[in-house]
This record gives structure tokens, C-alpha cells and sequence, in this order.
């Protein structure tokens, strides 16, 4: 029985998504997978994220390579993982070598490797997903998934095409608070939902730094790529030693600010709430005052309002509906009326996408060929809000904006800032 079940899951898998290769799948519990039944993975990025990261995924799969253009992070992290074998894993069953590299294309060609997790800055999401894609490698994928509106929709095309298992870092949809919230909010249980507010920082702004000399052991151009050229400054690319996060993130030329990287938490959670997966929303209204980081409101065609404000209760978001209103966030799920959040979703009421651990997940979907939590779609419609609200702020207009063409309506300058500019030589159209 266990024989024949295992060989239809894999047949399948074989059938659903095209694999040439599938590995054993182990029926177990959930998390738990028998050395010579993992996956084996190259990590693409190996600062503080990735070291994060590597915690989740060190005994769910084989992590056998790592790139980064910081040569001492991806040593440091090789010795974390070094650590980690030698003394929760001392017999190594299952294991292989690990290896070192500066530059990721050596990770997507080889063949003994499964999937690949990318942790990069935002401006090399989409290129470095596309390439892994189009070279057969499933994807692991940090928020927000693209810098742009139209590298997004790339890479689910690339998804799609080449048949892998992307997965989008926007890991609050395998928490039960946030799915619980999602549940009750589609249930109804606080009435047709009016407005959604959702607290997140601000956008992006100019890149403004002064260069700095170049520390040892970066390849500079390489860590550039795709993005406009900007001379080193360490707030860029930190030195391991410090073990703080990089502040990349707030610069336009290579994240989203703030609001592109915790609303690609957020925004996502919002989505989920409101069933809007595959769409957002169609009218972007910008505050009027100069400068203005906040009030940013976004119509959707049902009507619903979600505002970028500040509730004063740190990142999150809000739900207000005919029947009261309900908060969720990392450290609270709460609501008026009180007895809301201690409802117990029905059988036959709607209920949403299980999950329990975000990274067994995506390794799970790729074993049994099932779309994973947040999908490449998902996660293309979450980024695509974040950088459809940093160009409203750009803009400071009111934008109509059309989720099905994914383009303004009658806004030819706003439409250019949909698009990658990608240096010359560089990016995955080159």
C-alpha cells in the first residue's frame, strides 16, 4: 500500500508539472523528511537573511552550495552549516559536499541541484529566478518578489513555462493568526468589509549616499548587476561582523522602501482577506501635501478602501466592516466585538490554503506537484501593489490602474515606471 501510494504521488507529480526527476516522497509528519528523501539546494545570497533562512532549511533539505559577491558572508555561512552538521547531524546520512561560490550562475548549472533559495537584493529577484527557472531549478524566492510590476509577471511566465515550484517569501500566510484573520474576514464574521488599513513604512526614495572605500572580498559591479551604478557605501552591504540588516531596501535604484518590504507582508495578508489573488486594485488616490509618506488610498472595484496609514499599533493591518473591525499582526489578533477572533470556522464556511511551516511547504509542493502557499502569482499581485503605491507617491496623482492588463489607464509616464531599466550587459534580457 505505502509502495503504490508513493509511486502515484509521483506519477503524479510527473504528470502535473513535468518533472524528469522526482524524489522519494517519506509519508510522515509534517516537517519531517528522511535524509535520502531531501532536496538539494543552493542558496543565492548568503547575508542576514539567508542565514535566517538556513535555519528553516537545514533539516528539511541538502544545502549544498552557496553563492554570494561578499565572499566572507558566504564563508560565514558555510561554517554556521559546518556547525550545524557536526553537531546535530554527526552521522551525515544523506549529506554531500558543500560549495563556495562568488558568482550564482555556477549554482544554477549544476545538475545535482534540486531548487535554488534567493535572497538578494530586490533589483535581483527577477533575473536570478528567471535564469533558475529556465535551467529547470525550483524557486525559493525572498519579498518582495519584484522590483517592478513587469519582472513580476516574468517571472510567473518563466514559472509557468519551464513547469517549477516557486515559492514567495511572505511567510505571515503559513501563520495560523493570519490565516484564522483571512477566515473570519471571508466568512463575514464582521459584516461587508468598508476599509482596510494596513501600516506599513515608507516608500522608496532617491539613492543618497556618499562612496566609501570598498571593502575586501566584494565584487562591487557584480553586487550593481542589473541596477543602476552607485559607488560603495557599507549601509548598502554591511560586513558580516555587524549582523544587521543591509538598508538597500530603502533606495528605489534597488528595493521599495519600507512599504515594498513589509507591505509585501501586509498588502499580502490584505489580499488573501479580500480574495483578491489574481487582481488589486483599480484606483490609487495619493495625499495631496508635499512629501507626504502616508495616506495613500487604494479603491478597489467592489469599493473597498485600503489605506496606507498608521493605526498607532506597529505594522499590520486592519478590517473594518459593517460589524465591527478586526487587527492582525505579528505580536496581536484581536477584534470589537472581543468574541470575534474566538470563533471557530465552520466546515462549511470558506476556508483557506493550510500550511504550518512556509518552507517545508514550498519543498513539500515540489514532491507531490501541488502549487505551494504563495505561489509566484501571489506573490507577483503582493509586490505589484507595493510598487504600483511607490509610483503613486512618485506621481503624486490620482492613477487608475487596471489589474487585469497590469498597466495605468491613460498615463504613458506612469506606465515607464512599470518597466526594469536594466545596465547595459547586464539583467535577463541581455
Amino acid at each position: 500500500m505505502q509502495e503504490s501510494r508513493r509511486k502515484f504521488i509521483q506519477q503524479s507529480a510527473l504528470a502535473t508539472l513535468g518533472f524528469a526527476i522526482v524524489p522519494r516522497f517519506v509519508l510522515g509528519g509534517e516537517g519531517f523528511t528522511a535524509p535520502s528523501d531531501k532536496l538539494n539546494l543552493g542558496f543565492i545570497g548568503a547575508g542576514k537573511q539567508s542565514r535566517s533562512l538556513l535555519n528553516s532549511f537545514k533539516d528539511k533539505a541538502n544545502i549544498i552550495a552557496a553563492a554570494d559577491v561578499d565572499l566572507n558572508k558566504v564563508h560565514y555561512f558555510h561554517s554556521l552549516l559546518q556547525k550545524y552538521n557536526s553537531t546535530v547531524r554527526p552521522d551525515k546520512t544523506g549529506l554531500k559536499g558543500f560549495a563556495v561560490y562568488e558568482d550564482y550562475q555556477e549554482i544554477i548549472q549544476r545538475k545535482d541541484i534540486d531548487g535554488v533559495v534567493i535572497s538578494t537584493p530586490d533589483h535581483w529577484h527577477a533575473t536570478q529566478s528567471i535564469q533558475a527557472a529556465n535551467a529547470g531549478k525550483h524557486v525559493y524566492c525572498e519579498k518582495p518578489l519584484a522590483h517592478t510590476v513587469e519582472e513580476g509577471r516574468d517571472m510567473v511566465k518563466a514559472a509557468r513555462k519551464n513547469k517549477i515550484v516557486f515559492q514567495t517569501g511572505s511567510m505571515q500566510r503559513s501563520n495560523r493568526n493570519f490565516r484564522h484573520a483571512c477566515e473570519l474576514i471571508r466568512n463575514g464574521y464582521i459584516g461587508a468589509i468598508k476599509e482596510v488599513i494596513v501600516t506599513v513604512g515608507e516608500p522608496a526614495i532617491p539613492y543618497n549616499l556618499s562612496p566609501e572605500p570598498l571593502r575586501p572580498g566584494v565584487n562591487w559591479d557584480s553586487w550593481i548587476g542589473p541596477a543602476p551604478y552607485n559607488e560603495f557605501n557599507a549601509i548598502l552591504s554591511p560586513p558580516v561582523e555587524l549582523d544587521i540588516f543591509p538598508r538597500w531596501r530603502y533606495y528605489k535604484e534597488y528595493g521599495g522602501g519600507i512599504i515594498s518590504d513589509w507591505g509585501a507582508h501586509m498588502f499580502d495578508i490584505a489580499q488573501w482577506a479580500l480574495g483578491m489573488d489574481d487582481s488589486g486594485p483599480v484606483k490609487l488616490i495619493p495625499p495631496t501635501a508635499n512629501n507626504s509618506v502616508f495616506g495613500l488610498q487604494m479603491v478597489y472595484e467592489n469599493g473597498i478602501v485600503m489605506k496606507h496609514e498608521d493605526f498607532k499599533r506597529g505594522s499590520g493591518v486592519r478590517f473594518i466592516g459593517e460589524k465591527g473591525k478586526l487587527d492582525v499582526s505579528r505580536g496581536f489578533l484581536d477584534s470589537d466585538p472581543v468574541n470575534v477572533v474566538s470563533a471557530t470556522i465552520q466546515p462549511n464556511e470558506v476556508r483557506l490554503y493550510e500550511s504550518n511551516d512556509h518552507y517545508f511547504d514550498w519543498l513539500n509542493a515540489i514532491k507531490t506537484g501541488k502549487l505551494p502557499i504563495c505561489d509566484v502569482e501571489i506573490g507577483h499581485r503582493t509586490s505589484s501593489i507595493c510598487n504600483i503605491a511607490n509610483i503613486a507617491y512618485e506621481m503624486k496623482r490620482p492613477l487608475d490602474w487596471d489589474p487585469k492588463q497590469e498597466k495605468f489607464k491613460n498615463d504613458a509616464e506612469a506606465n515607464q515606471l512599470l518597466k526594469p531599466v536594466f545596465r547595459e550587459g547586464w539583467g535577463y534580457r541581455n
